[in-house]
């Protein structure tokens, strides 16, 4: 399915650190044990070895960054063993809307970006609401809506806080191994999933997924950090 390295256009390397800043949505979700989201579009060498209470799906909307602004939409289905001895958080799937960001993603932290096209519409139906269509060589990818909580609570959050072992990442790509710990900060409000569709074939189909926690990112700093490679 990932687009091969050596088909993707040559574009200006930006190297790391990047420093990104922007808005989005996390959505917390269980899956069944026996779910084939769990396996879906992973590296071979993480085949049946995921596990995890909580998988993660992220749509982010960079409006500052290295490479310049885009979009992307990522899903981690849970934490694998790695060769450091440690599981590790691991993106299976992820697109964004430029291709400096998908060459840029793999050289630096061997994240399996591929391309795709975004059509974002914010603050729908009083104010609350977002939509967010997907699609991939003109195929739908998804679509998701989202509506942000009415009450006027943010709380503010810090990667900082949490325990180094819970935000250290790591992916296989191209036979190697990439670990790498964001730095972020920002403000989350409570908000809910109101729908979203899945093409399986391009992205993992999270339609029994279970989300139990949905927060609108309203503005976050991050520091994507030189990764350390092996």
């Amino acid at each position: 399915m990932l687009q091969a390295d050596e088909d993707l256009p040559d574009v200006p390397g930006v190297p790391a650190p990047w420093r990104l800043a922007g808005h989005g949505w996390i959505v917390a979700m269980r899956l069944s044990a026996d779910s084939p989201v769990r396996e879906a579009f992973l590296p071979p060498e993480l085949v049946h070895r995921g596990r995890g209470l909580l998988s993660f799906l992220m749509y982010v909307d960079y409006e500052q960054s290295d490479c310049g602004p885009y979009r992307e939409l990522l899903f981690i289905p849970g934490s694998f063993p790695f060769a450091d001895g440690r599981r590790h958080l691991s993106i299976s799937r992820i697109v964004v809307s430029t291709w400096e960001s998908v060459v840029n993603g793999r050289k630096n932290w061997g994240i399996p970006k591929d391309r795709a096209d975004f059509e974002v519409q914010y603050s729908l139906h009083g104010g609350r609401e977002d939509r967010i269509r997907v699609s991939s060589e003109g195929r739908s990818l998804c679509l998701l809506q989202f509506e942000a909580s009415p009450l006027p609570v943010r709380f503010p959050v810090y990667s900082a806080l949490a325990p180094r072992g819970l935000t250290t990442l790591a992916q296989h790509h191209g036979g190697r191994t990439y670990y790498y710990t964001p730095d972020a900060r920002g403000q989350i409000r409570p908000g809910r999933v109101l729908s979203w569709k899945f093409n399986s074939a391009l992205f993992p189909d999270l339609a029994d997924a279970i989300a139990i926690g949905a927060f609108k990112v309203e503005t976050f700093r991050m520091t994507f950090p030189v990764a350390r490679v092996e």
